[in-house]
């Protein structure tokens, strides 16, 4: 019989393709059909891959209904552009190392990939070859006893500085930790992770340097990665210096040693395999004796996981997890060594992850009108605090928006202000502001006080790149403090035009904006028309922090619906409670014992579960219907730190509570 074969087309011609085109040769389960190139008057281009057929263009080879997977060999940059679009296109991938410039895009690429239902792999190609099978044995049996340490270096010197080679150039992501560094990060946490019999541990501890060149990039770096078995693993790589390149694994009772790990002893045509075994003083040499082309065991592996239908590796290869805990080390490495890719700047990176202009403002989130906003707002706010660095941010701002979310909540407090620096860099690079419904909160503890409200509002505009927020709140309320003045405060930034919707106050109680109003209406001045508070179905039975106040108890409820205030309600799913993290025999995460448990709460998370599974759904999506469905405007904000976990939040717009079904999961 004939044996199955994966149709494989190949992005980008350079030497790491010829590589792959080799090890497809001497694959039983791959095939190379077709090479894409942008320049097909390529010299040498069909003597190099014979047989192919060559096609004009990568959106071309994406088209072509005869090629069943894609090889990505262009620069870092493309390289989750074009996992992506290949996802988009119903085509499985194998990503050239590093699947992605950080753990953010691959996790994009991932979910493209899950939604597709297809296969993606990152290739390092040394993770299938039987030396590192071999490898995983000995750690496992306790060839040397209880690992220790690790020692691992890939560099090699290009003897002059290149400012416009890939390997240098800082729009081309160019370095030596995301072009070598990646192997011996990639080999050190197998290790660790095979010290426990699991497929790979990541490091608890993770401290990095570099000595960086005119283009910011790394020359040569180091880091030291910390685990929670003991284990300490030095990794080193370089693009200008010849380091001694071998792996040293340091156990109690001896140490392995293996030259050149990721050529499995060879060169990229073959690699048999070499490992030396050094115990009292003797040295075992093991060779697996692999006599294929080093490249044929991934081209095999990522072929029959397609054919099988899987959608990542098995181990020893690159699991989707595996790929995300690696680049989170990169991440990390590169953060402490100070490198910021030109091409990840905001100046830069203007266009979405897969390199288009934003899509329209349209999808999934409906649009609901809120009193004193002269604009639509979706029905669920983003938050987005925990976003360190515009394209990790970019992603999941690019994906609300195009799924209808136009409603930004940002504060002064959060992130240091690097929230409200991330929301600016983002609104101006995509043009949106005018179309954008941006929150803005101030005067948080311990600076609760009038004065303090234009000042922080002036610096926020600076970060946000505006001159006006949508939408204003205290961040805390300060009762020693006569609302008036809060009033009054709030009042002038309207009247200056630098707040130009609904204000109000965050944590605040219904006593105090009853006052609020009341001066408001009094004096002339302009009402407060907005809260955001707590809310959610399960009741906040304690401050998650100081100062919090929440709006789920049945009075305040009721005022909301007889005053009709538009509550922005924060934890609006109770941060967990509705997820498999709580239960009544789960005890182990303080907040939420703190916060949530108590047996009213456990009642409604039971209705919650039982109503989801009749409508086909989760209880988190049940909970996050439960707050759009209230008789008051009730806008949620979510914090969404993944394209997956957003996708998901927005399945409760599925979901169309009634009336006596909110009655239930609250009362039963």
């Amino acid at each position: 019989m004939t044996e199955p074969k994966i149709r494989w087309g190949i992005i980008g011609p350079g030497s790491i393709a010829k590589a792959f085109r080799g090890g497809l040769a001497s694959s039983r389960h791959g095939v190379l059909a077709a090479i894409a190139t942008r320049n097909p008057d390529r010299p040498g281009l069909a003597e190099t891959f014979p047989g192919a057929r060559i096609v004009h263009g990568y959106d071309a080879l994406l088209a072509d209904k005869e090629i069943d997977a894609v090889y990505i060999a262009v620069p870092h940059p493309g390289h989750a552009e074009w996992a992506i679009k290949a996802a988009q296109a119903g085509k499985h991938v194998l990503v050239e190392k590093p699947l992605a410039l950080s753990a953010h895009e691959a996790d994009a690429v991932f979910h493209a990939h899950r939604k597709a239902g297809t296969f993606a792999g990152e290739a390092f190609m040394y993770r299938l070859h039987p030396q590192t099978a071999r490898l995983i044995e000995l750690i496992r049996s306790g060839a040397i006893g209880e690992i220790r340490m690790i020692q691992s270096s890939f560099g090699f010197s290009m003897g002059t500085f290149q400012p416009e080679h890939r390997l240098f150039a800082s729009d081309l992501a160019g370095g030596g930790i995301m072009d070598v560094g990646c192997y011996p990060v990639s080999m050190a946490r197998l290790l660790a992770g095979a010290a426990q019999d699991r497929p790979f541990a990541d490091p608890v501890r993770i401290a990095g340097t570099a000595a960086l060149n005119a283009e910011g990039t790394d020359d040569w770096a180091a880091a030291i990665l910390t685990f929670d078995n003991g284990i300490v693993a030095q990794v080193s790589c370089a693009v200008m210096a010849n380091l001694d390149n071998v792996l040293r694994i340091h156990g109690s009772e001896g140490r392995i040693e293996v030259p050149d790990f990721w050529f499995a002893g060879g060169d990229r045509d073959q690699g048999l395999g070499h490992i030396d075994v050094i115990r009292d003083g003797r040295t075992e040499t093991i060779s697996v004796n692999a006599t294929a082309h080093l490249y044929s065991f991934e081209a095999d592996a990522a072929s029959l996981a397609i054919l099988a239908g899987k959608q990542e590796f098995d181990v020893p290869g690159m699991s989707w997890d595996d790929t995300l805990g690696n680049l989170r080390v990169l991440d990390k490495w590169r953060q402490d060594a100070g490198i910021a890719f030109s091409v990840e700047t905001p100046a830069t990176r203007t266009r979405t992850l897969d390199n288009r202009p934003l899509g329209p403002n349209s999808g999934i989130i409906p649009r609901r009108s809120i009193p004193g906003l002269d604009k639509p707002a979706s029905a669920v706010a983003l938050g987005f605090e925990d976003f360190k660095t515009f394209p990790s941010g970019a992603i999941l701002l690019d994906a609300f928006w195009e799924r209808g979310g136009n409603l930004f909540d940002t504060a002064y407090i959060y992130g240091g202000g690097y929230t409200e620096t991330l929301f600016g860099q983002w609104q101006k690079s995509r043009g949106v502001r005018e179309q954008a419904v941006l929150i803005g909160k101030g005067a948080h503890s311990p600076l609760v006080y009038p004065d303090v409200i234009g000042k922080q509002l002036a610096q926020s505009l600076d970060r946000l790149q505006t001159d006006y927020v949508d939408i204003y709140f205290m961040h805390r309320d300060n009762p020693d403090v006569p609302v008036g003045e809060f009033v009054d405060a709030m009042d002038a930034e309207v009247k200056a035009g630098r707040i130009r919707g609904p204000f109000g106050g965050s944590n605040w109680t219904r006593e105090r904006m009853d006052e609020a109003i009341a001066y408001a209406e009094r004096t002339g001045k302009t009402k407060p028309q907005a809260l955001s508070n707590n809310f959610a179905l399960a009741e906040m039975l304690d401050p998650i922090w100081d100062g919090c106040v929440t709006a789920a108890t049945p009075e305040f409820k009721q005022w909301l619906i007889d005053r009709q205030i538009t509550n922005f309600s924060w934890s609006s799913q109770a941060r967990g409670f509705f997820t498999d993290l709580a239960g009544r025999d789960k005890r182990d995460n303080e907040e939420l014992v703190r916060c949530w448990y108590n047996e009213q709460n456990f009642g409604r998370r039971d209705r919650a579960i039982e109503l989801g599974r009749q409508l086909g759904h989760s209880p988190i999506h049940i909970a996050l219907a439960y707050v759009l469905a209230q008789p008051f405007p009730s806008v949620p904000l979510i914090g969404p730190r993944r394209l997956l976990e957003l996708e998901d939040s927005l399945k409760a717009f599925e979901i169309s509570l009634t009336p006596e079904q909110v009655k239930w999961l609250e009362e039963g």
